[in-house]
C-alpha cells in the first residue's frame, strides 16, 4: 500500500482516502465519489478495527461483505483497496495508543469507554500506511470527525480532512452499516431518531434558543429501548451548551432492540 502511494506521489498525483469498516452503503459511495472528485488517485481501506469495540459490543457480528464492498468501490472509481488483517495492523508486541483527550470525554466517550483511543490509533496508522493528501469522513459520526480533525492538527500530519453531510434514506433514517441488524418493526421505530432531531432543528430555525426546550422536545419524540445520550453541544468543541448562541449540533445515541444507532443535526448559524 505504501509503495503504491509513494509511486503516485512521485508522479505528482494527489491521493484521496476513504477509511471504512466495510459493509459499504450509499453513504460510503458518496464519500468515494467526493474523493474521486478531489483527488487524482482514490484509496479505500476496509478494516473492522477491534480496538474500537468494547467487550460487550458487536465486533463478532459486525456485517462483512468483502466481495460486495469491492464491487461498490470499483463502481465508484476506487483505484486501490487496502484490506489488512488484524495481525497486520496490530502485530505481536503492539503497545502504542493515541488519545485525543478532551474531545473523547463526553457523548460516545462515556457510553463506549476506550472507543476513541481505538479510533485515533487506527486512523493514525492508516494515515501512515496510505499517506494520503486528503481523507474523507461522514458527519454522521460527528464526534469521530472532530477527534480526527484534532488528531491531524495536533500531530502536524498535513492531511486535509473533509467532512460530508450525513446521507439518509428517503424516509430520513441515517444510513449506517448497522441498519442491517434492524427488523422491520425496529427500523420503523428507528425513524424516531431523525424525526426528533429534525423537529428540534425546525424549532430552532423558528427562533427557539433554549437548549433544554429543544432537547426535551426531541426526547419526547424518541421511541427507543435505551437512550445513551441526547445532547446539544458546541459544533466545534463538543462542549455542552445551554442555549443556541452560535453553531451547535444536537447528537443522539440510542439502542433499538439490540442495535445501537447514532445521528445528529446541526443547529444554529
Amino acid at each position: 500500500m505504501t509503495a503504491w502511494s509513494r509511486a503516485a506521489r512521485a508522479r505528482g498525483e494527489r491521493i484521496a482516502f476513504v477509511p471504512t469498516m466495510g459493509a459499504l452503503h450509499a453513504g460510503h459511495v458518496a464519500l468515494l465519489a467526493e474523493g474521486r472528485r478531489r483527488g487524482d488517485r482514490l484509496a479505500l481501506s476496509i478494516f473492522v478495527n477491534p480496538t474500537q469495540f468494547g467487550p460487550q459490543e458487536d465486533l463478532a457480528r459486525y456485517p462483512r461483505d468483502l466481495p460486495g464492498d469491492l464491487a461498490k468501490a470499483a463502481g465508484a472509481g476506487t483505484d486501490v483497496a487496502f484490506v489488512p488483517e488484524v495481525a497486520d495492523m496490530y502485530p505481536a508486541g503492539f503497545q502504542t495508543t493515541i488519545e485525543v483527550k478532551e474531545l473523547s470525554r463526553g457523548l460516545d466517550g462515556v457510553s463506549r469507554p476506550g472507543h476513541f483511543a481505538g479510533v485515533a490509533t487506527v486512523v493514525a496508522k492508516l494515515f501512515n500506511v496510505v499517506q494520503p493528501d486528503l481523507a474523507i469522513f461522514g458527519e454522521k459520526d460527528f464526534q469521530q470527525l472532530a477527534v480526527v480533525r484534532r488528531l491531524v492538527a495536533d500531530l502536524a500530519m498535513g492531511i486535509e480532512i473533509v467532512g460530508l453531510p450525513t446521507v439518509r434514506e428517503p424516509d430520513g433514517l441515517a444510513m449506517s452499516s448497522r441498519n442491517a441488524y434492524l427488523s422491520a418493526g425496529e427500523r420503523a421505530r428507528a425513524l424516531s431518531l431523525s424525526r426528533a432531531l429534525f423537529a428540534a432543528r425546525d424549532r430552532a430555525a423558528a427562533g427557539e434558543r433554549d437548549g433544554k426546550t429543544l432537547v426535551d422536545g426531541a426526547r419526547a419524540l424518541l421511541d427507543v429501548d435505551r437512550l445513551d445520550y441526547l445532547e446539544l453541544v458546541d459544533a466545534a468543541t463538543l462542549a455542552p451548551v445551554a442555549d443556541v448562541a452560535g453553531p451547535a449540533a444536537l447528537l443522539v445515541a440510542a439502542v433499538i432492540g439490540r442495535t445501537r444507532l447514532i445521528d445528529n443535526v446541526r443547529i444554529g448559524a
